[in-house]
């Protein structure tokens, strides 16, 4: 993760603060993440760095992944590069589409402040 827990952190999956939607383009995968709460967006923003989803996606995706951040919107797109094995029509690999990729991602779990953890779940 981009900073380092704290005794006053939580760990928490993704899918507790965000949805997610996702598609494919050849061997490319984009993943939007979009907070429940727009509050959360900041936090988001240091916690899920292109680092993280890289790591958490580990031998899955063979190139780069760019997070592209929308403030406006309160969204991340994360665009992961040679993701699907050739992609979708290539592939040997049982359900190689990228719209499966929101759904792993949401499960990655996250270091977050325990008082930001109790203000959310208020929610």
């Amino acid at each position: 993760m981009a900073e380092t827990k704290t005794l006053a952190d939580v760990r928490v999956p993704l899918h507790r603060l965000a949805h997610a939607r996702s598609g494919d383009k050849g061997d490319r995968s984009n993943i939007g993440l979009i907070p429940y709460r727009e509050d959360d967006y900041e936090l988001l923003a240091q916690r899920v760095t292109a680092a993280d989803v890289k790591n958490y996606f580990g031998d899955a995706v063979k190139g780069e992944v760019v997070r592209h951040d929308l403030p406006t919107l309160k969204v991340f797109n994360f665009v992961l590069e040679a993701a699907l094995s050739g992609g979708v029509n290539d592939s040997l690999a049982t359900d190689m589409h990228g719209k499966n990729r929101g759904m792993i991602l949401l499960c990655m779990e996250i270091d977050i402040p325990a008082d930001h953890w109790a203000a959310a779940a208020e929610h």
